[in-house]
């Protein structure tokens, strides 16, 4: 069997080294390539300085079949990745009026006129390939020689991201580096985690020998995915193989893929022709942001109030005055008014609501810092659930948004599949 070809990412950048910005670029690139059968065996981040450029690009060419790099293509002075990495490579670059042409047209729509320190975005490898930018000014390039491939991109991830997916995939692609069919099959689960996880897939492991396991944890939810050990498993067994996966996951499975939790929520929503409004405290509207991400979210998602204070829970949702003095806004009782009311404020059929203590300050002996309480308002009644989570405050938030989302989706399933007993159905 080939060795697999060995892929360098270099993330160049000051602002990833001092922490102005996070390097979501590695995450990225790392998720599509080990998709399509083709990990990343070696990453690092370098300054914006030539010397520092020419000496990492140099051993990342010398030491892998394929180098990706991401920043320093845009039109600045520290902007030095293309004329460093063509100096190393002895290549030549040449001025591309079709690339000026494409600024030009760019900055015309947005009403400007393009600036002449933009020319140096112009300059394209004499015998490499364009990918052209559809959201920036700074083109992308790729380069073959000495049996090797450059792909390199601009920085900004709105950039990056489309310009990988659209144009660099298919050049590895038509290199043969990636596989036609994914490499493995996922399972998204929430609401157990990966130990217990782990100890279920047990028995399906040991029936299958040659299947290889590997989980991802984030927030609540563990992905398992499946594959094959050295391609033993073809994406057809590795099918299969899931479906009695999701046998034994039962309520845990969320579904195969990547599909966030609100998006499975849409779709049974859809289904059932209902619609949704959320209540936050704590979370500040991140629920809400889950749904407005999705592409015709208002099919289903009617809005949502962000209720931080007790006068916007009493004012825009009509929390009694009461129940807060008797509960305290951290509390189930509170949560599952917070349901009700933005349900009724907003029209909507189902409500769901988060209200807690997200740290590192409030909490008490009976609602300590970390307790969140959920509501969820629906056509056939009102419930409440209490969850509590260690860690810093944006952990606890991230947590409580998936705990609210999946529980919602737990509920609609149970509703669902209770509908389909009452209608005598099987299926």
């Amino acid at each position: 069997m080939p060795q697999p070809a060995l892929v360098e990412v270099i993330n160049f950048g000051d602002e990833l080294l001092v922490g102005i910005r996070e390097n979501a670029h590695l995450t990225y690139l790392g998720e599509q390539l080990a998709r399509f059968g083709l990990p990343i065996h070696r990453a690092r981040i370098i300054t914006d300085n030539v010397s520092e450029i020419k000496k990492a690009f140099a051993d990342a060419w010398a030491h892998s079949d394929v180098v990706i790099t991401t920043g320093g293509l845009g039109p600045t002075a520290d902007d030095m990745t293309r004329e460093s990495i063509a100096e190393a490579l002895g290549a030549e670059l040449e001025f591309d009026a079709e690339i000026e042409d494409a600024i030009k047209s760019r900055f015309k729509v947005l009403g400007r006129s393009m600036a002449a320190h933009h020319l140096k975005q112009c300059y394209r490898f004499k015998e490499g390939h364009v990918l052209h930018n559809e959201r920036g000014t700074a083109p992308g390039l790729a380069y073959r020689a000495d049996g090797k491939l450059l792909i390199m991109l601009p920085g900004p991830t709105h950039e990056m991201n489309p310009m990988f997916k659209k144009q660099a995939l298919p050049l590895l692609q038509e290199a043969g580096l990636l596989s036609t069919e994914e490499a493995y099959l996922q399972i998204r689960t929430c609401g157990t985690g990966e130990s217990t996880i782990e100890e279920m897939m047990q028995p399906l492991i040991a029936k299958h020998p040659a299947l290889s396991v590997a989980y991802c944890v984030h927030y609540g939810i563990v992905d398992v995915r499946l594959s094959g050990r050295e391609g033993a498993l073809s994406m057809n067994c590795l099918k299969a193989i899931g479906q009695e996966a999701r046998e034994i996951l039962g309520d845990d499975f969320v579904c195969f893929g990547h599909c966030s939790l609100a998006k499975v929520i849409f779709h049974e929503l859809r289904a059932l022709d209902r619609t949704l409004a959320v209540a936050e405290s704590c979370t500040g509207g991140s629920v809400a942001n889950e749904f407005t991400n999705l592409p015709g979210a208002s099919k289903v998602f009617q809005g949502g109030v962000v209720c931080y204070t007790n006068e916007v829970k009493m004012d825009i949702l009509g929390v009694p005055e009461c129940l807060l003095d008797q509960h305290g806004a951290v509390s189930a009782e509170c949560a599952v008014a917070m349901a009700s009311g933005v349900a009724e404020k907003l029209s909507a059929d189902y409500g769901l609501s988060v209200t807690g203590f997200a740290g590192p300050g409030g909490g008490d002996e009976t609602n300590p810092v970390g307790t969140i309480h959920l509501g969820y308002h629906s056509p056939v009644g009102v419930w409440c659930k209490t969850v509590r989570y260690t860690g810093g405050r944006l952990d606890v938030k991230a947590r409580a948004v998936h705990a609210a989302l999946d529980w919602m989706r737990r509920k609609l399933k149970k509703y669902k599949m209770e509908e389909m007993l009452c209608c005598g159905g099987s299926d």
